[in-house]
């Protein structure tokens, strides 16, 4: 088996002291399936004082993929969803066309210490599906099936393996696993065409190669990948078909045509996307650049 190439997040720090781990896109490896971001953020004790929240932002041609490990928050956007989520449960949000959304913290946890620890991604939208009309999914942890087998737990986020599937509707052929593994633990992964490993917390071997926590370990195309773990261990696995075709990514937009970004980049700057109901101020967006990160799905 081939040794997997080993991503080392770039960090930043957030408001409150909140440490943001980004994994993708990054120069060695722009996607992952159909994944062109991978943000891991905390765990941290946020004191009573801190503001966590995340205000009104838009994005287009995407789908978020949110899932919590630690804490709760609470999901708005422009269809007038508004949506707890708690550790466990996924909420897929399409933006196609484009879409506006806020994460705040629930209002019975304002002013106490708090926890907060969790995975946002990103998921390419193919480019038939690039300007279809937003919508949003969440699915409870109670909802999401379960296969358990010599030391290993899984939970089936999205897609399907083990003979299970997820309730979620993906946008394209998508797989995005939680694995528990007891000491010394194995488990063979489903095959699939893209694939990637990541624990936030603790170390594995993948492939027989000791892979650090909150590192992202990509598995050679085509693959098959074995995960194993002297500790206890928690991993999330995530793959899927590769891109249709390259994608451009500016800010909260991406699109197979940049010239969608500059108008959705307009669109913003002018105020002219669908506001949140109930919800007031807005994330400024950066000053516009129109260059892109191009994430190729070779």
């Amino acid at each position: 088996m081939t040794t997997p190439l080993l991503i080392e997040p770039r960090s930043s720090t957030l408001t409150a002291g909140l440490l943001v781990r980004r994994s993708l896109p990054n120069a060695r490896q722009r996607s992952v399936g159909p994944f062109v971001f991978f943000d891991h953020f905390g765990p941290i004790e946020l004191p009573p004082s801190a503001d966590s929240d995340v205000g009104p932002h838009p994005h287009i041609g995407l789908a978020t993929v949110t899932y919590l490990l630690e804490g709760e928050m609470v999901h708005r956007d422009s269809l007038g969803t508004v949506q707890p989520i708690s550790p466990g449960d996924i909420n897929w949000m399409t933006a196609g066309s484009g879409i506006v959304h806020s994460e705040r913290t629930p209002e019975p946890l304002r002013g106490r210490s708090r926890r907060l620890h969790g995975l946002q991604l990103w998921v390419a939208l193919p480019p038939d599906q690039e300007d279809a009309a937003p919508s949003f999914q969440h699915a409870g942890v109670g909802t999401l099936p379960q296969w358990r087998h010599d030391g290993a737990a899984v939970r089936v986020l999205i897609g399907s393996a083990y003979g299970l599937v997820s309730p979620v509707r993906a946008a394209s052929p998508t797989l995005y696993l939680d694995v528990q593994l007891a000491a010394g633990a194995s488990l063979s992964l489903p095959p699939t065409e893209e694939l990637a490993v990541y624990a936030p917390a603790q170390r594995l071997t993948v492939n027989g190669s000791d892979v650090p926590a909150a590192t992202l370990a990509v598995i050679p195309r085509g693959e098959a990948a074995t995960v194993s773990a002297d500790e206890a261990a928690r991993c999330v696995v995530i793959g899927g078909a590769p891109l249709a075709q390259p994608v451009s990514m500016w800010w909260n937009f991406v699109s197979t045509d940049p010239r969608k970004i500059e108008a959705a980049a307009r669109r913003w700057n002018d105020n002219t996307f669908a506001a949140i109901p109930g919800e007031t101020g807005r994330v400024e967006m950066p000053p516009w650049r129109p260059r892109h990160t191009e994430t190729r799905g070779e």
